[in-house]
């Protein structure tokens, strides 16, 4: 795609358009009638609320009730104890599949 001007020529008159192609668009014709209907007024006016009106009324809730007391040391031993269940049914799993690759691995060698 060349977008340059083409040599030897103005570099704004490659842009402008022809003089003599004014008819064709239709430069000469004469503008349309104005649209009859009428313009638009807007939304009509809000009737005014009512002097008994009041917004809803939200009841306030009860404060929250205080959480009970943890005790930290029993906490602490229970996730001691947690880390070693979980750390030894890995190693026990390990164990098996290591077991099971061997025995695959000597089944394919002999």
């Amino acid at each position: 795609m060349n977008v340059s001007a083409p040599t030897g020529s103005d570099d704004d008159a490659y842009w402008q358009r022809p003089d003599s192609g004014g008819e064709q668009f239709g430069a000469d014709r004469p503008a349309p009638a104005p649209d009859p209907r009428p313009a638009y007024e807007g939304p009509p006016p809000m009737a005014p609320a009512s002097p008994l009106w009041r917004p809803p009324v939200v009841s306030e809730p009860p404060p929250p009730r205080a959480l009970p007391p943890q005790d930290f040391d029993a906490l602490d031993e229970s996730e001691g104890t947690a880390r070693t269940m979980t750390y030894g049914v890995g190693l026990v799993a390990g164990a098996i599949a290591l077991i099971l690759m061997c025995l695959l691995c000597a089944r394919a060698l002999f």
